[in-house]
């Protein structure tokens, strides 16, 4: 916790808790995700005794995800042999993404897109380096491709978009 009378100071602060960002999705400065106080991790520790069973969870509706969709369009999540993949997000990609957004708001089914751009575009003083994610229109154009589809362990039969 800061506690400052200097607006400079508390404005930075928040930025850096948060990826760097003055407003959402835009870094202005390198930043961290650290928003984390006494209360949610009280909670966290409890929550940490279901963590495998609901990572199992994730895995079996994420199998169900690519078993729906491997003859679809959609470019899907993948994961290495040699590695498991617990699936907080289950990010599939399509250049048609905002009629996808359409067909899943009938349903009431959550769904995300991710951030827009990538963190380090445009105004990170990180700009260039990655640069196997340059040139900016590939980042723009990926950005506009991505939607996370609703995937956590309470996720009912009737939320599941099929």
């Amino acid at each position: 916790m800061i506690v400052t009378a200097n607006l400079e100071l508390a404005e930075r602060t928040r930025a850096l808790r948060q990826y760097g960002w003055r407003q959402r999705y835009i870094s202005e400065v390198p930043g961290c995700n650290s928003r984390l106080d006494e209360l949610q991790a009280a909670i966290l520790r409890v929550k940490l005794e279901y963590l495998e069973s609901e990572n199992t969870r994730r895995i079996a509706l994420a199998a169900r995800y690519t078993a729906a969709l491997t003859d679809s369009s959609l470019t899907l999540p993948s994961c290495r042999a040699d590695a498991r993949h617990v699936y907080h997000q289950y990010v599939v990609r399509s250049p048609q993404r905002n009629a996808l957004q359409h067909i899943f708001v009938p349903k009431e089914s959550a769904h995300l897109f991710i951030i827009p751009k990538a963190v380090h575009q445009p105004t990170s003083p990180t700009r260039g380096a990655f640069p196997s994610l340059e040139p900016y229109h590939t980042l723009k154009r990926t950005a506009a491709e991505v939607l996370s589809l609703p995937i956590y362990p309470e996720l009912t039969e009737e939320q599941w978009i099929s």
